[in-house]
């Protein structure tokens, strides 16, 4: 049976929803759905997504989330049926809103705001027991486990340099994946009852129980699988070391600094400035198997990765600063994080960096290259924007350009929008000077593959050396193993030869 039939309506959500955002109560009698009821136009520049329960019985519908105007997705009930839970963003077209975990008596029709006190996002939630659930947050760079009651009492029960994604919870346990910038992902699990029965009920609890690295685990967070022992112990991976640093306007940014193999104090190396995407998604401990870390510095470089303005993890304030600034706190607190490390890290080779970056971390790099006034000596930008104003109009994601950018380049009564097109990188090509490598895929329709072809033109125009490397099969990620492996060895060439090889070119 479809429960959409004869709608233009769709569960699971385009592009990316899955099984997550539907759920039957426990009693089968009862579906939970996530869907964005609406066409056209509004559906293009809407994230007002809602919470409906069909009744199998009489084949009604009802929006239990009707007047919240953001996503609400990814519903599930209670054990006992009482209670059903699901995520929230309060405001309509902004896609980083604060995800907030909500729960509703399905008796009363009582809701409460769950995780109101974290100031963060929660990335995915499961019911503990009838009363009570676990969730997944970033918070400063790395993503936890925590446990949260009825009453808004949130616990954390994980401390450490590693990011989890919560799978199931089973029996009292919670089953998890665990990964750093170091290790790719194992299956952990975590005896809840255990810790909670330590904690007995005190939910201002602030002990740190996990202050070991990733690679050891005590009593309570137990490691299930080794996988990829075999190969960790026949390689040596660089350390990653985080560092605090004081922006342009005072305030504290987490950077990670990522050291290569055989690292050697007394030895100074090229350096590569990372630039994260999304823009708010977080500089976490993740794992990638193309933006990996540990294979940027395993070519002999220090990595340097902040959390720059706009990522999660550090207070919604920090988070949403990004939203029609582009080219302002943002790109200053990259070059706090570099300047910084080249002042203070006596192992960064300051005539020797590199600047490298996807989809607003591709942006950030064309930015940069008509800004950075001599820093770098190499550029690598992946499905990046490079004219804002295209931009506008060429993206699916039509909500995200009305609220980052601030609204329509034709608006000229609204200075966000206006200042955000005037940091359109296109604006500042006269002032490229470094070597670039634009990548693209020509499947990407969150950014089209024109602006890396348009960038990489721009460069040969110039007079600046460039090269273009274009996925026709790929979309705004790689995804086939091949091309990965063609990305590697292209990305490693790329900064090898002009931080390496031939310097005196430059």
């Amino acid at each position: 049976m479809n429960i959409l039939e004869g709608t233009a309506f769709e569960c699971p959500m385009r592009p990316f929803g899955g099984i997550e955002q539907l759920a039957w109560n426990p009693n089968n009698n009862e579906v939970a759905y996530t869907c964005r009821k609406k066409t056209g136009l509004a559906y293009a520049v809407s994230t007002n997504s809602d919470i409906y329960l069909y009744d199998v019985a009489t084949r009604t519908h009802k929006n239990i989330t009707e007047g919240n105007g953001g996503y609400d997705t990814n519903p599930s009930y209670s054990p006992d049926g009482q209670w059903i839970a699901w995520q929230s963003m309060e405001r309509d077209g902004y896609e980083s809103d604060e995800n907030r975990l909500m729960v509703m008596n399905l008796n009363t029709g009582e809701k409460r705001f769950l995780s109101r006190t974290i100031d963060t996002n929660v990335d995915e939630y499961g019911w503990y027991n009838d009363s009570s659930l676990l969730f997944t947050a970033c918070w400063h760079g790395t993503v936890q486990l925590y446990h949260v009651n009825m009453n808004g009492y949130v616990s954390r029960l994980t401390e450490g340099q590693f990011d989890l994604v919560l799978g199931d919870v089973s029996d009292h346990y919670a089953f998890l994946l665990g990964h750093s910038m170091r290790q790719a992902n194992e299956i952990y699990r975590m005896d809840v009852s255990e810790w909670l029965r330590k904690d007995n009920g005190d939910y201002a609890h602030t002990e740190i129980w996990y202050e070991q690295p990733f690679d050891t685990y005590n009593q309570l967070l137990d490691k299930l699988t080794s996988e990829n022992d075999n190969i960790y112990n026949q390689i040596e991976r660089g350390e990653v070391i985080p560092r605090w640093q004081k922006t342009t306007d005072g305030k504290d940014m987490l950077t990670w600094i990522i050291l290569p193999p055989h690292f050697d104090p007394s030895k100074k190396y090229p350096t590569i400035l990372y630039c994260e995407g999304g823009p708010q998604s977080p500089v976490s401990q993740f794992w990638s198997f193309r933006w990996n870390f540990m294979m940027m510095s395993a070519g002999d470089y220090i990595i340097v990765a902040p959390n720059r303005r706009g990522l999660p993890g550090f207070g919604m304030a920090w988070n949403e600063q990004i939203s029609g600034d582009y080219g302002g706190q943002c790109m200053r607190d990259y070059l706090t994080a570099i300047d910084e490390a080249c002042a203070n890290l006596p192992y960064v080779d300051k005539d020797r960096l590199g600047c490298v970056g996807a989809s607003f971390g591709g942006f950030s790099v064309y930015w940069l290259a008509g800004h950075h006034n001599k820093r770098f000596k190499a550029f690598i930008a992946h499905d990046g924007i490079f004219n804002m104003e295209m931009q506008y109009l060429e993206t699916e994601e039509k909500w995200f350009a009305n609220w980052d950018m601030g609204g329509a380049y034709w608006d000229k009564t609204n200075s966000i929008a206006q200042r955000t097109f005037a940091n359109s990188p296109h604006h500042f090509v006269d002032k490229w000077d470094a070597p670039i490598l634009c990548i693209h895929g020509e499947k990407d329709y969150r950014i089209l593959a024109n602006q890396g072809m348009a960038a990489f033109d721009a460069a040969i125009m110039r007079g600046v050396p460039a090269e273009l490397l274009i996925y026709p099969d790929e979309n705004h990620w790689v995804l086939k193993p091949q091309n990965g492996i063609l990305w590697q060895r292209t990305f490693r060439s790329w900064l090898d030869r002009w931080l390496k090889e031939n310097q005196s070119q430059i």
